[in-house]
């Protein structure tokens, strides 16, 4: 999906793009935000919120500016008030981190440096403290997100800044032990079977079907699929490892339909522009909207697909090192979490209150 933005006359940014039900709904929910019949585009206003937004929609590659907004928003994207970030995405590159990674780390490091109005080269030790207990304590964020913001600026002081020797004393808050949210097997049944968009559809199978992360489902190409040994194959998925996993004869049907209906090319979900996959963004709408149908209101993602192919696989009895393979967790204690959501031994488990004999 390719996203043409002009720079009006009045400053705002008018955005033109082939219509598409998903991102009119997200391009909705743009503040400020209005629909021109006239010229059949949307217009919104100029900020670096807003183009944060568009670039969430559209994806940073997809999105075509004209040459009067070319040079703002790449300054916008590539550079900071106090710092040039681009020396430190260069660096990230150079050392193979992947584009989400580069992404989270240059957005922590942005965030750091407009907190204090300095460029990192004069702040030290202290200020990153100062920043980290900021985040703890005043924004309450999880200590996962913490996490990332000192993995972050120890990148910018290890590799950058060359300051190695204070910053790599500065422990990582301790990770809080969170459960994944799981979905039963009625519930992702109801939730597959709420969907009559065909693509829509063979998408969210695949993911329940083989524990698909959303970006490897996203990224899949029909010479990944092997029906002859009911196999998929996953290039470079999570820490750039390549895996295979199973594929079920149920998804196998709802492909064959799908690609009969879609005639698909080269990537096996295209988006808009056949070139290019689906967004990512794209698929976790479909799964929010397939939620809703199915009334179902817990707290879940289209990851919660993935969380309930391991831990449905570990309640029938598959051997836990042959889910860690299916879903490529490098170590088997990723794995192990599932054994905590799991039913398996304690639906076999009798409350103490019903041997208690209470007439009700």
């Amino acid at each position: 999906m390719t996203a043409r933005i002009i720079k009006c006359m009045d400053g705002n940014l008018r955005v033109i793009f082939p219509y598409n039900q998903i991102h009119v709904d997200m391009i909705r929910k743009i503040q400020g935000r209005k629909w021109e019949p006239e010229l059949k585009c949307w217009v919104v206003p100029h900020s670096d919120q807003v183009v944060k937004q568009l670039e969430d929609i559209f994806g940073k590659t997809e999105l075509v500016l004209d040459s009067g907004l070319q040079n703002s928003l790449i300054n916008t994207w590539n550079t900071s008030k106090y710092y040039d970030i681009r020396i430190v995405e260069n660096e990230l590159k150079l050392k193979g981190y992947s584009y989400k990674t580069r992404k989270a780390y240059i957005g922590q490091i942005k965030r750091f440096i407009e907190f204090y109005g300095k460029s990192p080269e004069v702040l030290g030790i202290p200020e990153v403290k100062q920043y980290l207990l900021y985040l703890i304590d005043s924004e309450q964020c999880s200590h996962s997100y913490v996490q990332q913001a000192l993995s972050s600026l120890k990148f910018l002081y290890n590799y950058i800044i060359k300051n190695t020797e204070e910053i790599s004393d500065i422990p990582f808050p301790k990770k809080e032990k969170k459960l994944p949210s799981v979905l039963s097997q009625s519930e992702v049944k109801s939730i597959l079977g709420s969907i009559s968009n065909t693509k829509h559809k063979a998408m969210l199978f695949m993911i329940y079907s083989s524990g698909l992360r959303v970006g490897e489902v996203v990224r899949l190409k029909r010479s990944d699929i092997d029906t002859d040994r009911m196999l998929v194959r996953i290039y470079q998925g999570k820490g750039r490892k390549d895996r295979i996993s199973i594929l079920s004869k149920a998804a196998l049907k709802v492909l064959d339909v799908y690609i009969g209906e879609y005639r698909p090319d080269d990537w096996l979900f295209p988006g808009q522009i056949s070139k290019n996959h689906i967004t990512e963004r794209s698929v976790q709408i479909v799964f929010e909207n397939a939620c809703k149908k199915a009334e179902i209101r817990k707290d879940v993602s289209v990851h919660s697909l993935r969380h309930s192919f391991a831990t449905h696989l570990l309640e029938n009895g598959t051997d836990l090192r042959y889910i860690q393979e299916l879903l490529g967790h490098s170590s088997s204690k990723t794995t192990e979490i599932y054994t905590h959501v799991s039913t398996k031994n304690l639906s076999n488990i009798l409350s103490p209150l019903d041997r208690l004999d209470i007439n009700l």
